[in-house]
Order: C-alpha cells, then structure tokens, then sequence
C-alpha cells in the first residue's frame, strides 16, 4: 500500500498519518519530522534547513528528494508507505513517479484532508504553546499556509486528474476522520478492481 496523505499546515496530517500507518501495517514518513530533528544536529545540511524553516519556507526540492529518495530505499518501506509533507512540488511529484514507476509500485491513493484555514491557524497557535515550537508563530503559519495554496494545491488537481485523489473532511473528532479515511481509501481500492475485471 503506497499512500499521500496532503493538505494545509494543521489539517491533523500528522495525526492521521500514525493512525493510517498502523491500520495499514506501513511506515508513515513525515518530512516535517526528518527537518525537525535536524533542528538539533551540527551539520551545514542541518543549519540551512534549520534556517529555511524558521522563516517559514520550505526546504529545496533537490533536497527533500535524496531525503526522501533514502528513506523509502529502507527495508520497513518494501511493503509500502504513507508520505506525509511530500510531495510539495510539480518537481516532487515527478520525482516520485520516477521512484515509483523505477520500483514497479502504483500509488494507490492521495488522501486530501480539508480544513478551514482560521480553525488551522487558531490550532497552530494552540500547538505552538504546548509544543513550544518556535517556527509556529502567526505570522510564518501564515507564510506556510500561502506557500501551501501556491506550490501544493496545484499538486491536488494533478492527482484529482489521476484519478488518484480521495477528499475527506477533516473536521471532527480524531477517529472520525480516521473512519471517514478508512472507508474512502477502501472505497477507491474496490472502485479500481471493478474497473481492472
């Protein structure tokens, strides 16, 4: 099972994709929590990363793709994935097919969670409290979720041309929107089995 899960800063991607990955028996592999932990190591790779992200950019393409590129090439990968924060970029999506089509896996599905964007700053804000996470202050999450509507939602309509994408509201309790996920995913696995006999 080979999965995307998407959408904006504080959509409660991180929390499903841990659910998703155990109901599945997958990895989840967040970019976000690669960047973090450099956040405390001593590298020049570490540093500029560290740096983009307190401004709230996002780290290069080149980047994020040997990242990532290493990370799916570990054996807990070999049965599937769920990525969570990549792809971000046309370039990333093309990257990804490569990697795909080279390691003769199709991606089964995108999942989109929506999310009203207030009620994500306002979670943001929240998080950054409790978690102290420097980078979360109104202002970048604000840049974040900007840099998000340019460069990653264009990527959705890419998918939803595909056929790939499956849209689930993310509003709700957690396990809500975990069987609102279970049940779309599962939902469009059946479809492309009819449609294959």
């Amino acid at each position: 099972m080979q999965l995307v899960i998407m959408g904006p800063p504080g959509a409660g991607k991180g929390t499903q994709a841990k659910l998703i990955a155990e109901h599945y028996g997958i990895p989840a592999i967040s970019t976000g929590d690669i960047f973090r932990a450099m956040k405390t190591a001593d590298t020049p790779l570490a540093r500029q990363v560290r740096e983009i992200m307190e401004s709230g950019g996002y780290v290069s393409d080149e980047i994020t793709n040997a990242i990532v590129a290493d990370r799916l090439a570990q054996p807990d990968c070999d049965g599937g994935f769920l990525l969570d924060g990549y792809p971000r970029t046309l370039q990333q999506v093309q990257t990804l097919d490569d990697y795909l089509a080279e390691s003769k896996r199709p991606l089964n599905a995108v999942i989109s969670l929506l999310a009203d964007i207030e009620e994500v700053v306002a979670r943001l804000l929240r998080r950054a409290v409790i978690d102290g996470r420097s980078d979360d202050n109104e202002e970048t999450i604000r840049v974040r979720l900007q840099v998000y509507a340019e460069q990653t939602e264009p990527l959705l309509e890419v998918y939803r041309a595909r056929g790939s994408l499956v849209e689930v509201d993310g509003h709700g309790e957690v396990q809500e929107v975990s069987e609102r996920i279970f049940a779309a995913v599962e939902a469009r696995g059946e479809r492309r089995t009819a449609e294959i006999v």
